[in-house]
């Protein structure tokens, strides 16, 4: 019996409101089982309809922090200074990696920072919008944010596309569709192949 070739760690980071979820579910249905998502985890409370496990592990602040100690966390960080800490267990990455499964990280400038101090041959791509204009009118026409919400967003995201070029590939999300294709190229030229 032969032992599976590792398989890769991709990381994909942008700002909020540039459609990263949208763009994150088409290209792992497009990989099907030779792709999949980590769970994050989480200390803050579910929302409406989300599931332990499916959407986030919820954790207490105390295990959250108990786990952090004992190293089990490939990056962790408190967001947006709210109290509520989000992060990737080790758990959910290296026994996919070891199985020859490639393993996606929708995550943070600040995390992805941090995961390459770990796994520096990991893929990492940002999704970018052609325009912080662009960015604004669509964390606007949500409609599910206020004003101080939407400037700290917008904030944020100055920040993180002023670090995009420390990313391997830039995709700008024009249209899901240009965007999904263009990602799904970079992960088949990277050894990713279909099912």
């Amino acid at each position: 019996m032969t032992t599976p070739q590792p398989g890769k760690l991709v990381v994909v980071s942008g700002p909020s409101g540039v459609g990263k979820s949208t763009v994150v579910a088409k290209v792992l249905k497009r990989f099907g089982g030779r792709l999949r998502l980590s769970i994050s985890a989480t200390t803050r409370l579910p929302r409406p309809g989300e599931q332990d496990g499916v959407d986030y592990h919820f954790l207490e602040m105390a295990e959250f922090q108990r786990r952090r100690a004992a190293g089990e966390f490939l990056e962790c960080i408190e967001v947006f200074g709210q109290g509520h800490w989000y992060g990737t267990l080790w758990s959910e990455v290296g026994p996919s990696l070891e199985a020859g499964k490639w393993v996606l990280l929708e995550i943070d400038v600040a995390g992805a920072k941090e995961v390459l101090a770990r796994v520096s041959e990991a893929v990492t791509i940002f999704i970018q919008p052609d325009s912080l204009e662009e960015l604004e009118r669509r964390l606007r026409s949500r409609g599910t944010e206020q004003e101080v919400a939407i400037q700290r967003r917008l904030d944020v995201a100055r920040r993180e596309l002023a670090l995009a070029d420390q990313y391997q590939h830039r995709v700008v999300n024009d249209t899901v569709a240009e965007a999904v294709d263009e990602i799904c190229q970079i992960l088949q030229d990277r050894g990713l192949l279909n099912d």
